[in-house]
């Protein structure tokens, strides 16, 4: 997927740039999938600006929950995401093995920790 291609949102400090999020529509509508957040400022509340930029899309189209992908490693945006309120849905295990298998440029490990596995995550929205 080319995340540069998809809608989005772009955080500012200033005249700065201070992060970025894309995400894509899925399942008819009913389900926003956020693709990348990436948020240059950490602990400033970029990332959670994105998120509800977010969301507040997926409400105004009528998405019933919001998800996202991330990977075993990533402890850190694992627990900002269940901070922010989203569940853990599915662990597809090996996810990361068959993806690097269409792109070998995805390291092996981070931080010690073996990158495996994909975590799936969902946030539900209410429309009304």
């Amino acid at each position: 997927m080319d995340a540069a291609a998809l809608p989005g949102f772009l955080a500012f400090d200033g005249d700065e740039p201070a992060g970025l999020v894309t995400y894509v529509e899925r399942d008819g509508g009913r389900e926003v999938e956020v693709v990348t957040l990436d948020a240059w400022l950490p602990g400033r509340g970029v990332g959670r600006a994105l998120l509800d930029a977010v969301r507040g899309e997926a409400v105004r189209r009528g998405a019933d929950r919001l998800t996202l992908i991330t990977t075993n490693d990533n402890t850190h945006a694992l627990r900002f995401y269940q901070r922010y309120g989203f569940d853990l849905v599915a662990l597809h295990r090996h996810g990361v093995d068959a993806a690097r298998r269409l792109k070998p440029g995805i390291p092996a490990e981070a931080d010690g920790i073996p990158i495996r596995h994909e975590l799936e995550l969902e946030l539900p929205l209410s429309a009304g």
